[in-house]
């Protein structure tokens, strides 16, 4: 039925979009705003964009390019990526356009509009000349003739009173390009001389332009089926060190695990993840991570990790990114349903949309035997020492409804620190009121059933159904440690399912001590250091290393404040084996180490069952970790 009902919207769209533009029936209301983007006419990295919406009835009409997209809870201004804008008339004359804020520009004599058109600047070519603030890489764009990274959010815009209308969108590539994109194609032509090809494509409403982005140019494609859906994996490596071939196989593994987690979750029949390794080059993207889109993430990562480091990473980020299928893809609230791109407001409730999934992504791998349980709590004890660090204190609903300005900001990161165990602690106590056989999978897919994702829920009221279908207890939770400014004690939930604190020697990576960094920096000096931390850091320590010690050159590459971020990212993924050559300045003088890199262990808290757990602490967690 559901393909079905896409043929006759296909047609329809056909059939609209062949009415000629004088006629009475080309209202703007009516019609599928028509939108190009041409890749064969690039100019010093500019992508020529036209706009068609059809005829206005009213005098002045206004357009907009995204200021927030979603999943991000960070102005980007895609507005000042845009140059050379103009309004066209019907006789070729340019309009009277104005230009009212970064990303908002008004039209006059607009029933006299026939079309607008401009360029476009990526995002991925200024993040490191860091000349003005740039979207987080996963949201960008890039402009290559090797690789296009087409979030169309970069590219098109919306006009006020036609965001819900249909769009067309057409994009002209070398026929040799390989595309991908899970928004809907409708056909294709060749040109008379075979060497382009104009690929269409639908989109119901301006939400899916943004919601599905695209990859174009010379990159890998590998597709296959988890438990009947789609997954088309889309690789780019400019130096070819990884391939879409390996990658897949660790990306089939955990999505298999998943979609066995997940169970009868009523999914998207297709699933794409286009993942971008930047290398080196000035142009290359400087944050690393993903962004997700309800049926598909586009990830950042450097090229240049071991093949592990990349794996692990991979494993983290795309299982959180596509446990978004239950949140806020299923369930959500009106504030995401309803977006403003350039007035937005937000839920209360990160602790659900990124905290429940980043929770989800850690307690489905040991749930599925993808790990260890002292490796999952390893995990949630680095998010507790994470946590710490921040205002623990700060109302969670509070940082999520302001999310945009400080000091809610700064805080954000909490979200996938603090928001996870929020939803550990709440699996714990469902688990614990109903004897084991409820947890927040379980509550999740019952919020699913009741609204799914073209329903969304009333923000101020979620709190009081959750507890309204579940228990009494939960509501304390909330109103104390959610709502409410008290820190979680964690102790008492370890103790329900019979675990405890205790320290111990535990594993590390080669820039933080469990969580928190080894490294400082020094804007005045414009350098980067070791701090106190690094004498608790085993593999520092073997090699000498001190307090103080300035951190030069990391693989030959000069660490400076405006690269530090992506560098100590790649640091971040070093796995024991690697080869490295790290120079240091101490008193003036360098300091070379060059050795093949060795597990690194700091002292630590582990979590360890209790001498005296009972039958019923034994059960709970067995319940817990194992559903």
């Amino acid at each position: 039925m559901k393909k079905l009902l896409a043929s006759v919207f296909t047609i329809a769209l056909l059939v609209s979009c062949s009415t000629p533009k004088n006629t009475t029936n080309d209202l703007a209301v009516s019609n599928p705003i028509e939108t190009e983007l041409n890749l064969t006419n690039v100019v010093d990295d500019k992508v020529p964009v036209l706009i068609n919406p059809g005829r206005f009835a009213q005098e002045t009409v206004t357009y907009h390019l995204p200021k927030v997209v979603q999943g991000t809870y960070a102005v980007s201004d895609f507005g000042s990526f845009i140059d050379d804008i103009k309004a066209i008339d019907y006789n070729g004359n340019e309009l009277s356009i104005s230009k009212v804020d970064t990303n908002t520009w008004t039209i006059q004599n607009a029933t006299q509009l026939d079309k607008i058109t401009y360029w476009v600047n990526d995002t991925f070519d200024i993040e490191k000349a860091n000349t003005q603030p740039t979207p987080f890489s996963p949201s960008g764009t890039n402009i290559h003739p090797e690789n296009y990274v087409l979030n169309l959010h970069g590219f098109i815009g919306y006009f006020d009173s036609l965001k819900n209308n249909q769009y067309k969108l057409e994009v002209k590539a070398p026929k040799d390009m390989v595309k991908v994109s899970a928004l809907q194609n409708v056909g294709s032509k060749t040109s008379e001389d075979g060497k382009t090809i104009t690929t269409s494509y639908f989109a119901p409403r301006y939400f899916d332009i943004t919601d599905n982005p695209m990859m174009y140019g010379n990159f890998e494609v590998e597709e296959f089926e988890v438990e009947n859906i789609k997954i088309v994996l889309s690789v780019y490596s400019p130096n070819k060190i990884h391939s879409a071939k390996k990658i897949k196989e660790t990306v089939y593994k955990m999505m298999q695990a998943q979609k066995v987690y997940l169970g009868d979750v009523d999914s998207t029949p297709r699933y794409d993840i286009f993942l971008y390794l930047a290398d080196q080059s000035d142009g290359a993207p400087q944050g690393f991570g993903a962004l997700e889109h309800h049926t598909s993430t586009v990830m950042v990562f450097p090229e240049n990790v071991p093949e592990e480091g990349l794996a692990s990473n991979i494993v983290d980020i795309v299982s959180h990114e596509f446990f978004h299928i239950l949140t806020p893809l299923s369930v959500h609230s009106e504030d995401v349903h309803y977006f403003d791109y350039n007035n937005p407001t937000f839920s209360k409730h990160l602790w659900m949309y990124e905290g429940m999934t980043e929770y989800f992504a850690s307690i489905f791998q040991i749930d599925q035997g993808l790990v260890t349980e002292d490796e999952f709590y390893s995990k949630m004890i680095g998010k507790i020492q994470t946590a710490s660090s921040m205002d623990d204190t700060m109302s969670f609903t509070e940082m999520s409804e302001n999310v945009l300005v400080q000091p809610y900001a700064s805080n954000y990161f909490n979200v996938y620190q603090k928001g996870a165990l929020i939803g550990m602690c709440l699996d714990i106590m469902l688990r614990e009121e109903s004897n084991g056989n409820r947890g927040v999978l379980s509550m999740m897919k019952e919020l699913s059933n009741k609204y799914g994702k073209n329903k969304p829920f009333e923000d101020d009221k979620i709190i009081d159904e959750i507890v309204a279908m579940t228990y009494p207890s939960l509501k304390t939770f909330f109103d104390t440690h959610v709502i409410g400014t008290t820190p979680i004690d964690y102790t008492v939930y370890f103790d329900k399912v019979g675990l405890e604190f205790a320290e111990s020697q535990v594993k590390t990576n080669y820039i933080q001590n469990g969580g928190a960094l080894i490294v400082g920096a020094n804007p005045e000096a414009g350098n980067i250091y070791f701090n106190d931390l690094v004498s608790n850091n085993s593999f520092w320590k073997e090699q000498g290393v001190l307090s103080g010690d300035i951190i030069k050159s990391v693989e030959g590459t000069e660490v400076t404040m405006q690269n530090a971020n992506q560098i100590f990212q790649e640091v971040y993924m070093w796995q024991p084996g690697k080869e490295v050559k790290v120079t240091l300045t101490r008193n003036g003088e360098d300091v070379v180490i060059e050795t093949a890199l060795t597990q690194s262990f700091t002292k630590g808290k582990v979590l360890q069952e209790t001498s005296t757990a009972t039958k019923a602490q034994n059960s709970l967690r067995e319940a817990w970790l194992k559903g």
